[in-house]
């Protein structure tokens, strides 16, 4: 029987800084909304990162302006069975999807920049704060903040369960 594609990952470069802070953004969005679509899994990776780095202290002080906590995120790389699992892969730029087109061939159908869906602001790539003070953070927590309503939306539509 084949694995039922219920994840959404949110894939960066090294899995402590963007795609954590989306990881968890969007679950908590998901976890707001009705079954099926509160159902999915959310699950951050890197297209270069190491198993079991924290986030940055800058992630994780960034998401505490919304009451969420990242102290116990550990980084982990795109698996196979990471993608095996995906209903959607959203990166934060488009090098991360190129780098995972060039890797793996059974990518799922919806595989998208986190920032894709929205109608207005037409930055459609987070850049890489990692290295940078607070305020890159806050702006590059800013940026997925405002995609979230937009890959809900997108995540009802398609999503069936």
């Amino acid at each position: 029987m084949a694995n039922q594609r219920n994840l959404i990952l949110t894939i960066c470069t090294g899995n402590i800084c963007r795609s954590p802070i989306a990881e968890k953004l969007l679950q908590n969005a998901l976890s707001l909304e009705a079954e099926p679509i509160n159902l999915l899994e959310v699950v951050s990776a890197g297209v270069a990162a190491g198993y079991g780095i924290p986030a940055s202290k800058n992630s994780i002080t960034a998401l505490k302006k919304v009451q969420i906590d990242l102290t116990r995120h550990k980084s982990q790389p795109v698996t196979e069975d990471l993608i095996e699992r995906a209903f959607a892969i959203f990166g934060m730029t488009q090098s991360h999807l190129d780098a995972l087109r060039y890797q793996y061939h059974d990518l799922p159908k919806r595989v998208h920049l986190f920032r894709e869906f929205m109608k207005v602001d037409n930055e459609i790539e987070i850049p890489d704060p990692y290295g940078q003070n607070y305020t890159a953070y806050s702006e590059c927590f800013d940026s997925m903040a405002k995609a979230i309503p937009s890959l809900v939306t997108y995540l009802k539509k398609e999503y069936k369960g």
